[in-house]
């Protein structure tokens, strides 16, 4: 097992606003004037927004990250096999989009004994903002990282979570480079846990990643017992992760494409 190397960044400090001491209350007439300032300004308020105005509409908040954490056991496959003709992105320049990756399929996942929904997802172009760790995202620049996409899931009796994270990269040798520098042990960095709304949260304490070449791909499925609660053993690890490998479904698909099948 690998020790994990969290990085937890220190809560901003806070205050209470106090009232100043000595401060007199407002006279009756000033209270009365008052009164009748507030009534005109409630009215003008109602007319805004009946007539539909009053400022620009709040846009709906994006896809939020997760905590700053690494896996305690992580396995790398650098392997690639059967990969070939995706090995390059010139082969395969399309980018790849949510409904692609997170289509009908992978909503719901089986497998291993467990089963997930599909509890938030983001594709991301930015490669630096849903990752974490200057070595990390140097790498995945200098290596040509063009988008990150990611899946929160949750099992059905929510005592698991698990994180689908697909890294699209120039080509394989530059998968097999940032599937090193995922390694904990190198403290270069991870990729943000996705956040999910009414989801238990990726914490501190015990988790377990999978990392595969998939081509010019790098495919992780990530999963943590729900509060970071050590698994009975490793092979219950192993087993959680089974099925939140199954959006990576896409990748085989493109590989027929390119192989005109």
């Amino acid at each position: 097992m690998i020790e994990a190397r969290d990085t937890d960044a220190a809560p901003a400090a806070s205050g209470g606003r106090q009232d100043r001491p000595g401060r007199k209350g407002p006279g009756p007439k000033v209270l009365i004037g008052g009164a009748a300032a507030l009534v005109v300004a409630l009215a003008v308020v109602a007319g805004v927004v009946l007539l539909g105005g009053g400022g620009e509409k709040k846009k709906p908040a994006g896809p939020a990250n997760g905590a700053q954490i690494s896996p305690v056991a992580y396995t790398p496959d650098y392997d690639g096999e059967g990969m070939a003709k995706l090995a390059r992105r010139d082969a395969d320049a399309r980018p790849f989009t949510a409904d692609e990756v997170f289509g009908a399929d992978a909503k719901a996942l089986k497998g291993g004994g467990y089963a997930y929904t599909l509890a938030a997802s983001d594709v991301a172009s930015d490669c630096k903002s849903v990752t974490w760790g200057a070595r990390l995202q140097e790498d995945l620049a200098k290596h040509g990282c063009s988008q990150i996409a990611r899946g929160s899931y949750v099992s059905q009796d929510k005592r698991y979570v698990g994180q689908f994270i697909a890294i699209n990269m120039q080509d394989q040798d530059g998968v097999r480079q940032i599937l090193r520098v995922l390694d904990p042990a190198t403290s270069s960095g991870f990729v943000l846990p996705l956040a999910a709304p009414g989801a238990p949260a990726f914490t501190k304490g015990f988790s377990a990643a999978y990392a595969k070449t998939f081509g010019h791909y790098a495919v992780v499925s990530w999963v943590q017992r729900a509060g970071g609660a050590d698994p009975a053993n490793l092979t219950e690890a192993i087993n959680a992760s089974i099925p939140i490998e199954g959006p990576a479904d896409f990748v085989w698909a493109r590989l027929q494409m390119v192989s005109g099948k």
